[in-house]
């Protein structure tokens, strides 16, 4: 008589640790790292939810925002550009130019133009 239970499959420290590698990549898609690893990518999400609370094998992640100060952009002839935005509609084409020091009140205004 065979029994048709299937087994939990176990996984090593290791390869947790690889394929949580592979999550934290750039671009990378838990779903596609698990299907190539032939796991569920529900283990997955629970080994990354796991390793950011209870110390799983993975990268150490900061929690938190890390603020960084960039160098203020170099404007020439210290004469500042305009934005320019374009907006189509079918063959209807129109080009509105705004200062860069009301940048907020453009985005305002497009926040009104887009309800």
């Amino acid at each position: 008589m065979t029994s048709d239970k299937k087994t939990r499959r176990r996984y090593s420290e290791a390869q947790k640790a690889q394929v949580l590698a592979e999550c934290d990549e750039p671009g990378a898609s838990v779903a596609k790292v698990a299907m190539v690893h032939g796991i569920n990518a529900n283990i997955v999400h629970r080994w990354r939810q796991l390793s950011r609370g209870e110390g799983l094998a993975g990268p150490a992640k900061a929690s938190g925002f890390v603020a960084l100060s960039l160098p203020a952009p170099a404007v020439p002839n210290a004469v500042a550009a305009d934005v320019r935005v374009e907006l189509r509609r079918g063959p209807v084409v129109i080009t509105v130019t705004w200062p860069v020091s009301g940048a907020a009140e453009l985005a305002a205004w497009i926040r009104e133009l887009l309800r």
